[in-house]
């Protein structure tokens, strides 16, 4: 057993004297406790974790998570509809939903005594009014409120400055006739022959000369209350042939990043605006279809150049470069799977039967996976976010 040790007597009177003495001269002696015990540890996944505030959700994904499941399909159709006969095309929208109808030709019934009005009353949903009015040769209005010269015209005879107004005044005119969409400007670069397919329609084959005037016709729209659609994605301008023909080559994908894609490098940053891919035979992109069904061609436009508006095809139903090897509901499907918001065809489009049947193949394709549903929601926000009914 160890010894203890004891201080000596003397040392402990000394101590006891000098404590007494500090207590009489008013000095507090404190005592310091016994240290208390560490606290125990808190296990990590007791801590409370750092909180975020959750994302407000879309408007637009809510908008078309609340849709019928066979609404949010008809909401990806574009339907060529008969100007001359209101009466059909009210039935047509009532019938069927559709989420956007095309005015195409020169008949002008439909966009006159605000007939259009009664087409919007029948819709559960905003339709989307479509006309491809450019200008030159491709234009739907002249016959009510004057022509529009050629993109090529404008270029050389205009200013930016002026083409922004003259585009502005035109997209008043349509909205006020109950056009929501103008399927310009085109942006494909080239110089080919003025009356070859894209010809006098393109501005320029310099593309710094595109981006400036079909910018200025696409603000002009949009301040005239129209959404401007770029086309024909990825460049017409260099193609050969005429895709209302046959089938069309254009330069390599390679050779298409230095001219014919450079105006989507620019212009969808700069405003509101849609974007038509046409129907290219693209040597490094397609694989035996054309550019409208093919999955790379909408991963171009939304991983390389971040593109992230609706997408619309070129119109399926009457150019023989998709025509020729497919029927409408073939195409419509390949195009949705491959990535397109929207489907374009004009001919024959007012059979309601036939638009009802398309439907009906739609709804068995996302039942067994050809389409994705998660891609289709995704799609159908991206539809009604171009029509700004959400958000």
């Amino acid at each position: 057993m160890p010894s203890r040790r004891y201080l000596p007597r003397p040392a402990i009177v000394l101590l006891t004297g000098l404590l007494a003495g500090l207590v009489a001269a008013g000095v507090v002696v404190a005592v310091r406790p016994a240290a208390a015990p560490p606290a125990p540890a808190v296990p990590l996944s007791a801590t409370a974790a750092p909180t975020t505030p959750a994302a407000a959700p879309d408007p637009c994904v809510s908008a078309a998570a609340a849709l019928a499941p066979r609404d949010r399909l008809a909401q990806r159709l574009v339907v060529g509809v008969d100007a001359a006969d209101p009466a059909t095309v009210v039935g047509t929208v009532r019938a069927t939903q559709v989420g956007g109808i095309f005015i195409g030709g020169n008949a002008t019934a439909l966009l006159r005594n605000h007939a259009l009005n009664r087409v919007q009353e029948v819709s559960r949903t905003p339709v989307a009014v479509s006309v491809d009015d450019e200008g030159g040769r491709v234009q739907r209005i002249d016959g009510l409120d004057g022509q529009l010269p050629s993109a090529r015209r404008l270029a050389a005879r205009s200013t930016p400055d002026e083409v922004r107004e003259l585009a502005r005044v035109r997209g008043e005119e349509l909205a006020a006739r109950g056009v929501t969409v103008d399927f310009a400007p085109v942006v494909d670069v080239g110089r080919q022959p003025t009356n070859s397919v894209i010809g006098d329609r393109a501005f320029s084959d310099d593309p710094a000369v595109v981006v400036r005037y079909a910018g200025a016709f696409a603000d002009g729209l949009r301040a005239g209350g129209v959404l401007p659609v770029l086309k024909h994605f990825p460049g017409h301008g260099h193609a050969s042939g005429d895709s209302h023909k046959g089938r069309v080559t254009t330069p390599s994908l390679a050779e298409l990043r230095t001219t014919d894609l450079r105006p989507y490098e620019q212009l969808p940053a700069a405003g509101r605006v849609a974007v038509m891919v046409g129907h290219l035979d693209v040597p490094g992109l397609t694989d035996g279809l054309p550019t409208s069904l093919t999955p790379a061609t909408y991963r171009l436009l939304r991983e390389d150049y971040h593109f992230d508006g609706l997408v619309v095809t070129d119109d399926l139903g009457a150019m023989k470069a998709v025509t020729g090897t497919f029927t409408l509901p073939q195409a419509v499907l390949k195009a949705l799977a491959a990535g397109a918001d929207q489907a374009l065809w004009s001919s024959g489009a007012q059979d309601t039967a036939a638009i009802g049947a398309l439907l009906d193949t739609l709804e068995k394709a996302l039942a067994d996976g050809r389409l994705d549903p998660a891609a289709n929601e995704r799609a159908v926000a991206r539809v009604l976010a171009a029509k700004q009914v959400c958000g």
